[in-house]
Order: C-alpha cells, then sequence, then structure tokens
C-alpha cells in the first residue's frame, strides 16, 4: 500500500509539472493565419519581400515593393516553371512554393525577404543585407515565440505563413498624425499591403498639412471596440482635411462643417485610389459631392471621417475580394 501511494503521489506531481509547462507555453496567437493574396496593384512588405523571393529562385523583378507589370511577369514566370496555375496571383500555393527553409548561416535574397518581413511585422531595423547571422536568429526566435510556435531560429513554412499574415504598422512619418478618438490606442495595425497602400497615398499627398490616422485595427486584428469592422487589418480611418490644414491639431470636423476643404479631401481620395489600382474596395465618407463624382460610398455615421476598405483579389472573407 506504501509503494502504490508512493507511486501515486509520483504520478500526481508529474501530471503537475507537466500541466504548468503546458500553462508556460505559448497559445496559439495567430490561429488564422494565411498567406495573404497579392497581385498586380499590391504594394508594401510583402511585396517587397516576394521579389526578393523571386529573385531567390531566378525570376528577377524590381526590389521597389510595388506590384507592377515587371514583378506580375516574373509571377507568372515561376508559376509556370513550378506547374502552377499562371495567372499572376501570389495565393497561397505560389508562397508555399517561394518560402524556402532557412536558418542561421544562410545568405542571399530570401533572407533579404525574411529581414523585411521581420522589420516591418516586429518593428525592427535589421540590416536588409541577406546574412542570417545571429541578431536574425534571436529575431527568428522572438517572433516565433511571439506567434505561439516551435522556437527553433528555423523559418520553414509555419514560420513564413505567421510572419507574412502578421500585421504591419504605419511610419508615421510618411506624412501622417496619430489620432485616437475611440480611445483604442496604437490601433493603427493592418496588413501589409494595407500599410504600404495607405503609406503610399500619404507621401503623394502634399501641400494641405498631414493626414489624420484614426483606428485602424490592432495587431492580430480582432474585434475593436466603437467599430463594427476593422476586424481583419484592411480597414483605415481617416480624417477629412480642413481648409487650414490644421486637422492634426484643431480637431475632427464633418463634410458640413464650414473649415472643411472639399477639394483637398477629394484629393486625398484620389490619391488613396490610384496608389493601390484595384484594391479599395470602398470609401465610406458622406460628402454627396463626392459620392456622387464615385468617390465615396454613404454609409451611417460617417460624416466625420473617411472609412478606407483595401480589398484583395482573393481573401477568405468575401466582403474583402476585389
Amino acid at each position: 500500500m506504501v509503494t502504490l501511494r508512493r507511486a501515486s503521489l509520483a504520478l500526481a506531481a508529474a501530471l503537475a509539472v507537466a500541466a504548468s509547462l503546458l500553462l508556460s507555453l505559448p497559445a496559439s496567437a495567430f490561429p488564422g493565419a494565411f498567406f495573404p493574396t497579392q497581385n498586380t496593384g499590391n504594394r508594401g512588405a510583402d511585396v517587397l519581400a516576394l521579389q526578393h523571393l523571386l529573385a531567390h529562385h531566378g525570376n528577377s523583378a524590381p526590389t521597389d515593393g510595388v506590384f507592377g507589370a515587371s514583378t506580375d511577369s516574373a509571377v507568372r514566370s515561376f508559376q509556370n516553371a513550378n506547374g502552377l496555375g499562371v495567372d499572376g496571383i501570389v495565393g497561397p500555393a505560389t508562397w508555399g512554393r517561394l518560402v524556402p527553409q532557412l536558418s542561421q548561416g544562410a545568405s542571399g535574397p530570401a533572407v533579404r525577404a525574411l529581414q523585411v518581413e521581420l522589420n516591418a511585422k516586429s518593428r525592427l531595423s535589421l540590416a536588409v543585407d541577406g546574412a542570417f547571422d545571429a541578431e536574425v536568429a534571436d529575431a527568428v526566435r522572438s517572433f516565433q515565440q511571439h506567434a505561439g510556435i516551435g522556437v527553433d531560429g528555423v523559418v520553414g513554412p509555419t514560420t513564413w505563413q505567421n510572419l507574412v499574415w502578421h500585421y504591419d504598422y504605419p511610419d508615421l512619418g510618411a506624412n501622417m498624425c496619430d489620432q485616437d478618438p475611440d480611445g483604442n490606442g496604437t490601433a493603427n495595425w493592418a496588413t501589409g499591403a494595407s500599410i504600404g497602400q495607405l503609406e503610399a497615398a500619404t507621401r503623394a499627398f502634399t501641400g494641405h498639412g498631414k493626414v489624420p490616422l484614426g483606428d485602424a485595427g490592432f495587431e492580430h486584428g480582432g474585434d475593436i471596440p466603437g467599430h463594427g469592422s476593422h476586424h481583419v487589418g484592411m480597414d483605415i480611418d481617416l480624417w477629412p482635411i480642413r481648409t487650414d490644414s490644421a486637422q492634426c491639431t484643431a480637431g475632427r470636423i464633418t463634410w458640413q462643417s464650414p473649415t472643411y476643404d472639399q477639394a483637398a479631401t477629394r484629393a486625398l481620395v484620389r490619391s488613396i485610389r490610384d496608389t493601390a489600382p484595384g484594391h479599395v474596395k470602398l470609401v465610406f465618407f458622406n460628402d454627396p459631392v463626392l459620392i456622387a463624382e464615385g468617390l465615396t460610398t454613404e454609409f451611417p455615421n460617417h460624416d466625420n471621417h473617411l472609412h478606407v476598405r483595401y480589398c484583395e483579389r482573393v481573401h477568405p472573407n468575401a466582403s474583402y475580394d476585389c
């Protein structure tokens, strides 16, 4: 009986230790992670990483973060050489063939792709030099810990998928100012394409002051107070432009306000559309003139902000299909 009792106590202790170890493991941070679809008109960190990965496979494209005609041609060549559907759309199957396994000591364009993604998604400043050194290995392990996946410093398919899926954070130096109208803190995260496209639009919008950035989303998406959408990293709120260009300091206005600058706001909407051709689903804003011009769409409670909804050629949520 004593032996049995000791065995039972030992088993209970072992189970307790096992349970504590399980509890100490990170939960899966991104259970819905997937490779986001990219094609002509997209831009941003994911496109830049894609261009480096194409170079890794011998399909050259400009490494400018813009999915233009040359990148489309390189994608089609890669798809043809790998027995994939040749459509120029980089979906899960094409991403899956593009991403190699990498570990410390590797070098070349694929490591540059990794460094681009780590910088964008983990807000780092790694040199994009193509050298998988100890600093990169540490960054990979930190991201794996953050994502709740195996922490081994080896970049395989699961790490690539979680990294490409992870949201990006905007460079506020791209002619933006951060506003927090709903008390959600730095809820400025969005997909790599959405952020790249937004930054291009605000950089191109000049002469009217900075563009106020309201809420986009949380780092890993999900529900956000004060919003019925903004869950999937492709909805971004901006404020209309004022005639005194003081939209970052003088408070938010509506399209009916005497200080509302319709011409400048029109220019902003056009910049948003021009820098993401084929990837702007709609812009909610209730200025009837801009609605009549086909630039914005009426929606309740959108008198005082522009709600930009980006889209992809294929997305799990049909509301974000282009």
